[in-house]
């Protein structure tokens, strides 16, 4: 297995829903980019984080972060390793023992982020879910298999209220292929 090294690149709101966002991953040459979904409560993580408040040192990732790193010799590594019914994969796990622990995929950012733990991707889901990274664009793009039935069904009233016929369609197929309709 081919690993891809990953890093966080940003956070993005979904147009036309405040409690769901996305976290922005890409590969370090910055060609690709992936998109893992994530609720509010992640956005504001990440803009604690982003904003460096002063008191980021005290919150309990870092602070358990830094109990974990100075107590032991152990070196982690996250893999993103697959996308099973619209949800990403992550697994943390020991470089020595490779013993796996599951992880939220967005957690798995988090903590990436907060201590240097490497973030890497499966080389062929990677090539499978990312799409070309363009610096200067607004939006993101994800592919419609990493996006939960909710998240759809709310892409979809959205695009059908803005008339948007076109992506409603898209959306409309992807939820018959779900079995949703």
């Amino acid at each position: 297995m081919t690993k891809i090294p990953l890093r966080f690149k940003s956070v993005s709101q979904i147009v036309g829903s405040e409690k769901l966002g996305l976290l922005v991953l890409v590969d370090m040459e910055e060609q690709w980019q992936l998109a893992i979904p994530c609720d509010q409560a992640m956005l504001q993580q990440f803009e604690l984080r982003i904003m460096d408040v002063p008191v980021k040192h005290l919150m309990l990732p870092e602070v358990l972060w830094q109990v974990i790193s100075s107590q032991t010799d152990v070196h982690y590594e996250i893999l993103i390793s697959d996308i099973i019914e619209e949800q990403y994969r992550a697994i943390l796990y020991d470089t020595e023992s490779l013993e796996p622990v599951a992880i939220r995929a967005s957690d798995a950012v988090l903590l990436s982020f907060i201590s240097n733990i490497p973030l890497f991707i499966e080389e062929k889901l990677m090539k499978r879910q990312s799409v070309p990274y363009q610096r200067s664009s607004n939006g993101v793009a994800m592919p419609l298999n990493a996006i939960s039935n909710k998240m759809l069904q709310e892409a979809l009233d959205k695009a059908v209220e803005d008339e948007n016929y076109e992506l409603a369609s898209h959306l409309r197929d992807e939820m018959r292929r779900r079995k949703l309709l």
